[in-house]
């Protein structure tokens, strides 16, 4: 009898946490087999539908202002077709343009912005951008070889941007410059964004340091 009490004896603690062991690694062994084969499909599925959603996760929102600044810049790069170059006193321009010799000035071209349209940033700087290449165009197709040009070249474009409040101030300007045998050009607005069409909205004015101040000393930065 007593020998069969200690045939009985309650296993140790070593021994049950020996044969816990050996059970999960075997319910472990056949969850795993399971998966692999597409028993548990529900919960795979659910797996895939999380990886194949992960790329788009990510809630990317593109800012407000970056819109509105990329639709005008497309409607600015529209309305460069469109831009006109004038004259004084709406005229075509001609080659007039001074050699100034003898004048060693560093050259820098004016920008003479219209504050009265109520133009935005992007829209000055596009007109501003018509109003530099207008000048250098007219150097180039009346003057090629003038060193006031190349000087401007070589010196790093300066280029300085002021206001006035009127059309009629704009075009008084122009007369002035032109006289003075300085490269004067008028951008004529397209009017397909923010102003009425036909409207002349930056000056550009490209010459000797001193000769341009005469013209443009009195007036406000922009």
């Amino acid at each position: 009898m007593a020998s069969l009490a200690a045939e009985r004896a309650p296993p140790t603690t070593a021994a049950f946490v020996i044969a816990t062991a050996i059970l999960a690694g075997v319910a472990g062994f056949f969850i795993g087999q399971g998966a692999s084969i597409g028993i548990f499909g529900s919960s795979q599925k659910g797996g895939s539908e999380e990886k194949k959603s992960w790329p788009n996760s990510y809630d990317v929102k593109v800012h407000a202002e970056s819109e509105d600044e990329e639709e005008e810049s497309e409607e600015e790069s529209e309305e460069a077709d469109g831009a006109a170059l004038l004259g004084a006193g709406g005229a075509e321009v001609g080659g007039g343009l001074a050699a100034f010799e003898g004048n060693t000035e560093e050259v820098k071209l004016v920008l003479v912005v219209r504050t009265d349209l109520g133009m935005g940033k992007g829209k000055i700087a596009a007109q501003c951008s018509h109003a530099t290449l207008a000048c250098y165009k007219y150097y180039i197709t009346h003057a090629p070889n003038s060193p006031i040009l190349r000087r401007w070249e070589r010196g790093g474009q300066a280029k300085v941007a002021l206001q006035v409040k009127s059309e009629e101030e704009m075009m008084l300007l122009q007369a002035q410059a032109v006289s003075l045998g300085l490269c004067a050009r008028v951008i004529q607005d397209a009017g397909r964004t923010q102003i009425v069409s036909g409207s002349r909205t930056v000056l550009g004015i490209l010459g000797p340091k001193g000769v341009v101040d005469g013209v443009t000393g009195g007036l406000k930065l922009l």
